[in-house]
């Protein structure tokens, strides 16, 4: 997917794609609204979750053509869709008010968003409609709610400004790909990397509650870090290898 141009889908795959994402922000708007009046957030709540959603969706709708080879956009993506609904409510957290009752509600809809996301890895097997865009789709939701996790980790106090570096990590890594273009060669599928990906997203999650204090979340956020920058070493040796 990093090496194709961006280009809307052809008919009817562009209509069922750009319908599923426009469902999907008027679900964000009223979702946001309705936080709003339960929940001591400011007015900019109310356009930074859709504005997050609109740019989320705006970006992947431009690879699905080359890399989903159906002609409907599909169930499993449709569930990703809605992971990508809950990751956008809590990356529009950050910049709000410090308060327990936000902090626990970034925690439960991360819950949510975790639970669906062994959904539509399965919805796509049942159907037989797994796709390289799904999985890239799926992948880049992990990675952007991680990234928010950690920052709102971050701003909650309840680890330093280094838990940071658990979501920021493969973002450098890609960018790091743009100059030493061995990091951009695939790598093989692999459990690790998988389990990693969930530790870090529980670990997170978890410390997000108020009931999980410093040092406590502390020490969960760096045994989680930790865990992490061996996962990428060991990405990172293997494709040196490989290319050497």
């Amino acid at each position: 997917m990093r090496t194709a141009a961006w280009r809307l889908p052809d008919a009817p795959l562009r209509a069922s794609a750009v319908s599923t994402k426009l469902v999907g922000l008027f679900a964000v708007v009223s979702l946001a609204a309705a936080a709003r009046i339960s929940l001591p957030l400011s007015a900019r709540y109310a356009w930074t979750a859709p504005a997050t959603f609109a740019l989320l969706m705006l970006v992947s709708l431009g690879f699905v053509q080359q890399h989903h080879p159906f002609a409907r956009f599909g169930p499993a993506n449709q569930v990703t869709t809605i992971r990508a609904l809950g990751v956008a409510l809590i990356v529009a957290l950050i910049g709000e008010l410090r308060l327990p009752v936000l902090a626990a509600s970034a925690a439960l809809a991360s819950v949510v968003v975790m639970v669906l996301d062994g959904v539509d890895g399965w919805v796509a097997r049942r159907h037989r409609i797994a796709s390289d865009f799904g999985a890239r789709f799926d992948m880049e939701v992990d990675a952007l709610l991680i990234l928010a996790l950690s920052v709102l980790a971050w701003r909650f106090e309840k680890a330093g400004v280094w838990v940071i570096a658990s979501g920021a990590m493969r973002y450098v890594f890609v960018a790091a790909g743009l100059g030493w273009r061995w990091l951009q060669a695939p790598l093989p599928p692999s459990l690790r990397r998988k389990t990693v990906c969930v530790v870090q997203l529980a670990a997170l999650t978890s410390i997000l509650f108020p009931a999980v204090p410093p040092p406590f979340s502390t020490a969960i956020a760096a045994t989680a870090l930790a865990l992490l920058t061996c996962s990428f070493l060991v990405d990172t040796l293997w494709l040196w290898r490989r290319a050497a």
